[in-house]
């Protein structure tokens, strides 16, 4: 079973809008310090940001007209705390506590990956697509059910009828879909509205990429602080033990996958797939 939510979806409205403030972060400084929350829904941005770049109230508002349309913006802005930041002071270090997993994508999630994608090219607005053996969900905004019955005339589509979505028919808030995002490989933390000094982005991302070229998966493990991450390789019902690897090496390839798809804002519209 999995779930795919599209980029106009109130929650990934939320982390297109976390994911613009990091790749902004970015343009101000190669190694920023940033962590973005943001709830957003009927007619307001609520955005708090832990951060070491300074960013204007209209530089924000910008990137949540774009993404969101005009609405009242309510924008905090907060520098690190000391303790944590000192944390990356001497070196690039793990910035949180965590457990990862990266997995392979199976043809369950990546037919319906493709589904979600077709159907948002043709309505752009808010949608929630659910595979499940076979069984296909479809709910799209502003759009007939009879129009999409003609491409997936075996779906349910609409169970509630026609509806408009958006932020002012529900609420968005930061990394609230993160099983559309990551599929099977869900853990703790969050993927979206933070620098890649922070473990929940850079080794999920890491663990992502190998574990598709691959075709096997991975698990991994690290403390705050930690230069090197535990990684285990996991093929079918063995596992061929531990190795390690620097943090920074992570960091550098999560930077390489994420440059190459255009920012943590795109990375933030679908996820890892």
């Amino acid at each position: 079973m999995i779930e795919k939510v599209n980029p106009c979806h109130p929650d990934k409205i939320a982390d297109r809008i976390a994911g613009a403030i990091v790749d902004l972060a970015y343009k101000k400084n190669d190694t920023p310090k940033v962590a973005v929350e943001v709830l957003i829904g009927h007619g307001v941005c609520h955005i708090i940001n832990e951060t070491s770049e300074h960013f204007t109230k209209d530089e924000i508002k910008a990137i949540v007209s774009r993404i969101a349309g005009e609405m009242g913006l309510d924008y905090k802005e907060y520098k690190q705390d000391v303790k944590l930041a000192q944390n990356q002071s001497d070196g690039l270090k793990c910035g949180d506590n965590g457990i990862f997993k990266g997995v392979m994508i199976s043809k369950e999630e990546a037919e319906l990956s493709k589904i979600a994608r077709t159907i948002y090219w043709k309505y752009r607005t808010d949608g929630k697509y659910i595979l499940n053996k076979g069984e296909l969900i479809i709910c799209q905004s502003n759009a007939e059910a009879e129009e999409i019955k003609e491409v997936y005339p075996y779906a349910k589509i609409n169970p509630l009828g026609y509806w408009t979505g958006g932020t002012n028919v529900d609420t968005g808030a930061t990394n609230r879909k993160l099983g559309s995002d990551m599929g099977r490989s869900v853990t703790g933390g969050g993927l979206h509205g933070k620098d890649l000094t922070k473990a929940d982005v850079s080794i999920n991302v890491y663990l992502h990429k190998l574990a598709q070229e691959n075709r096997c998966d991975y698990q991994a493990v690290c403390a705050i602080g930690d230069e090197m991450v535990i990684i285990q390789e996991l093929c079918g019902l063995s596992c061929t033990g531990y190795y390690s690897k620097p943090y920074a090496e992570i960091v550098e390839e999560a930077k390489k996958h994420i440059d190459f798809i255009g920012g943590f804002e795109k990375l933030a519209e679908w996820g890892l797939f």
